[in-house]
């Protein structure tokens, strides 16, 4: 190996140079001996000095009699002391007292609860269906006076709304008179009535004419419901057809929410559910209504089905078209039943479930028989143990595969084994778990990635490299294949793995994610996290990616947020771009870099054209070359 060659090699250990250290002192610092073995500091310590072996934290395959430098990448040699007073397992790892402190390891006990979960939504107000009502020409007219002249007017039930002149209603009219002049009880006076009221004359209308005696070439139209005018379609002295729609009104007293969950949603929310919700123009308050509809299909470009909430708005204040957060809590069950005690004994309308009584009877709407709360998947009695619950910052998941490390309890050095797991459905900031774990364990909720890599470095089998007995992680410059955080998905196609984002998702995450992966090319771990941060804001906790998100939140080093997260996260934005890029402003550049896995390499999006790697960041800046553009016009990014 030539000059160049090292120099190259112990550039890229620099990037791992902070985790190796770290790891020399959790690996390999001396253990405390036991009491009562009869030998003193001395007779102890000489026999460990002649045995001493120096080794690399990068490359543990590298073992000498003698202190120097790694014959590989250039590090200094730490020294390696075996401790076998312990016996270990292949996935055990224990390290002293300080080692932990320096590791910032933190543990959370195994518990059992009935957790609660917040499905976040949003949407927009719009107008009940059910109370919109159209006003349409019963007979063919000309309106010669209009009294509703524009849209927007709040009319009454009765009011009048235009004056219309029509021979067919005067033929009406005539009809009546002559029926009750000849026999005021006969049968014709009865159908020539009720045609006057089918043509939306009120009883008071009719009645008039019928005491004057005299029919009328003018009469004043009403409506027949109140409401708001919100569409009118007629202007003074135009001619109206049979059937020609004059006005429509709506019924504002109630509204509806049409909301979008994603598919991960569905399991939390039933008909019946009540949800909260917030609106721009009264910030702080609270409004609540309750899920009447759950769409029965997906909607295949957004990956959301539609869920509709039925509101109360006697007072007027919510408009159609507010922009609207809503909540929707549910407490969960052991395999993920949704909780409701409160709703025990209730029956329910099946077709129109805003409907709520305390016993059996008919649907106040559609008279159709209630039936109990329980038949739409409610639980309203829980006679179990409560599920096993495990904190998501504890579980480290790829592909398939979820593990946890378990402080090993008894042992005189923090001793933490990994554990193969089968979770549930997370709900809220846990996973239920199905196998693996007992109540009372103790699980690392913070450093389990510094345990996974140390083990990775010593060839034990680790979440990383579940057969164990691979080289160091790291990168692989063509001397060795290394396996790296993710392997399990290389050779996998990218839309096995990258989640479906919507047009307007994407064009919210994009400032943040040019953030994002220029604190990844800067190793800049604290603005790194400040970016995902504002990505969680910009789709407000629900989107597709908020699980990804939260998961490289709780990742304590850079490598935890780079693979495979960043990876899949740039694929979606890339896909969600070249879906429809003429939603987009700038051009977007798309790089790639051929050693972030062996076989195919990894691509990302910056919004400059100089490359600026975020899988490397300093350690290899400038690996990656352009291999497209996405986007309408040139960017201007900040």
């Amino acid at each position: 190996m030539n000059r160049k060659q090292l120099i190259i090699l112990a550039a890229t250990g620099v990037a791992m140079l902070v985790l190796g250290l770290l790891l020399g002192r959790i690996l390999f610092a001396p253990h405390s001996n036991g009491t009562g073995n009869g030998h003193t500091d001395a007779e102890s310590t000489a026999p460990a000095e002649d045995k001493a072996i120096w080794t690399c934290s990068m490359h543990p395959q590298i073992q000498q009699p003698e202190p120097g430098q790694c014959p590989i990448c250039g590090m200094e040699l730490i020294p390696l002391v075996n401790d076998d007073s312990e016996d270990e397992g292949p996935r055990r790892l224990t390290m002293s007292e300080s080692a932990k402190a320096l590791a910032e390891i933190e543990t959370s006990p195994v518990v059992r609860a009935f957790p609660e979960t917040e499905v976040r939504l949003v949407g927009m107000l719009d107008f009940d269906e059910t109370r919109l009502k159209s006003l349409s020409a019963r007979f063919p007219a000309r309106i010669d006076e209009l009294f509703v002249n524009y849209t927007g007017i709040r009319v009454e039930k009765g009011d009048h709304l235009a004056v219309i002149y029509s021979p067919d209603l005067l033929t009406a009219q005539r009809e009546l008179l002559t029926a009750l002049e000849y026999a005021p009880n006969g049968s014709a006076a009865r159908v020539a009535r009720e045609k006057l009221r089918l043509w939306d004359f009120q009883p008071d209308q009719i009645d008039a004419i019928v005491s004057s005696g005299e029919a009328r070439d003018h009469v004043e139209l009403r409506a027949p419901v109140g409401g708001i005018v919100v569409q009118k379609n007629v202007k003074e002295g135009d001619y109206v057809k049979t059937g020609d729609t004059l006005f429509r009104i709506a019924d504002l007293t109630r509204l509806w929410l049409p909301l979008e969950a994603y598919e991960s949603d569905l399991p939390w929310l039933r008909y019946g559910q009540k949800a909260r919700f917030e609106v721009e123009s009264f910030p702080g308050e609270q409004f609540e209504g309750r899920i009447v509809f759950i769409a029965p299909t997906l909607n295949t470009k957004t990956r959301t089905v539609g869920v509709r909430v039925e509101v109360s708005n006697s007072d007027g204040r919510l408009k159609p078209g507010m922009f609207a957060r809503a909540t929707v809590f549910s407490h969960i069950a052991s395999g993920g039943r949704v909780i409701a005690p409160e709703l025990a004994g209730k029956w329910i309308g099946p077709m129109h479930p805003e409907i709520v009584k305390d016993g059996p009877g008919k649907c106040d709407v559609c008279g159709m028989d209630l039936v109990p709360i329980e038949s739409l998947g409610y639980v309203t009695e829980v006679d179990e143990a409560a599920p096993l619950l495990v904190p998501t910052s504890a579980v480290l998941r790829t592909g398939k595969r979820a593990v946890v490390y378990v402080a090993v309890p008894g042992r005189e050095n923090p001793t933490y084994e990994g554990r193969e797991i089968t979770i549930g459905p997370r709900a809220g900031d846990v996973f239920l778990v199905l196998e693996g774990l007992r109540e009372g364990e103790r699980v690392v909720t913070n450093g389990a990635f510094k345990i996974d890599s140390a083990l990775q470095i010593l060839a034990r089998p680790s979440m990383m490299s579940p057969s164990g007995g691979g080289p160091a992680p790291g990168h692989n410059h063509g001397a060795e294949t290394v396996p790296d955080a993710g392997s399990e998905l290389i050779g996998q196609p990218v839309a096995a793995v990258a989640p479906v984002l919507s047009t307007i998702e994407a064009r919210n995450l994009l400032v943040p994610y040019f953030q994002l992966q220029e604190a990844l090319a800067a190793d800049d771990l604290a603005e790194a996290k400040s970016a995902l941060n504002a990505m969680l804001e910009a789709t407000g906790h629900t989107s597709r990616i908020a699980d990804g998100l939260h998961d490289m939140l709780a990742a304590d080093s850079l490598g935890g947020i780079r693979r495979p997260h960043f990876e899949n996260l740039s694929n979606a934005l890339a896909s969600a771009v070249r879906a429809n890029e003429a939603a987009f402003e700038g051009t977007f550049f798309v790089k790639h870099c051929p050693m972030v896995y062996p076989d195919r390499g990894a691509d990302w999006l910056q919004a400059a054209e100089e490359t600026n790697n975020p899988y490397f960041g300093t350690a290899m800046q400038s690996c990656g070359e352009t291999t497209g553009t996405l986007g309408s016009s040139v960017l201007s990014h900040k």
